[in-house]
């Protein structure tokens, strides 16, 4: 089973930094990323830029559709107004199936926001106390939200001091 982890960080190349930690993680077999994608919101802009990874093409990857549908969901309809809202509304319930609730959704664009970058990571099989030490190389950062167990994120937030 794979986990959606978002991790948000207090720097615009916060999340890029995070990125290639992982990708490093993923040559020592430590961990095994499927796809991510990547959102920064620089200072002075109405709305965030995101950027999905292309190169992670293969059976575990997530399509553009849907990283675009969620950033749509979290980042673009509060400024769409109420007759798209509605009509993203009616598609998020297909995300529920993920893991993604709607307090995921509110929680991330509560969150997110100018100055700051967010690493969205689609893994499994990670190697957690491997990872959670090369984790601890990285600018201070915030796991906002993930499909983990509780047990297991709660070992997160333990291990990150949150």
């Amino acid at each position: 089973m794979a986990t959606l982890s978002v991790l948000k960080f207090e720097t615009a190349d916060g999340a890029d930094k995070a990125l290639e930690t992982v990708k490093e993680l993923q040559t020592q077999n430590l961990i095994q990323l499927h796809d991510a994608a990547i959102v920064t919101w620089p200072v002075g802009t109405r709305r965030p830029k995101t950027h999905q990874l292309v190169s992670m093409a293969g059976a575990g990857a997530l399509s553009g559709a849907f990283w675009g549908m969620l950033f749509g969901l979290i980042f673009f309809v509060p400024f769409l107004g109420m007759a798209v809202g509605a009509a993203m509304g009616a598609m998020f319930s297909g995300f529920r199936d993920y893991g993604i609730s709607e307090g995921f959704v509110k929680d991330i664009r509560a969150k997110i926001t100018q100055g700051t970058s967010a690493l969205f990571l689609l893994t499994s099989n990670a190697v957690q106390d491997k990872v959670i030490e090369a984790f601890k190389q990285l600018p201070r950062f915030e796991l906002v939200s993930t499909n983990l167990s509780k047990e297991e994120e709660q070992k997160l937030r333990d291990a990150f001091g949150e």
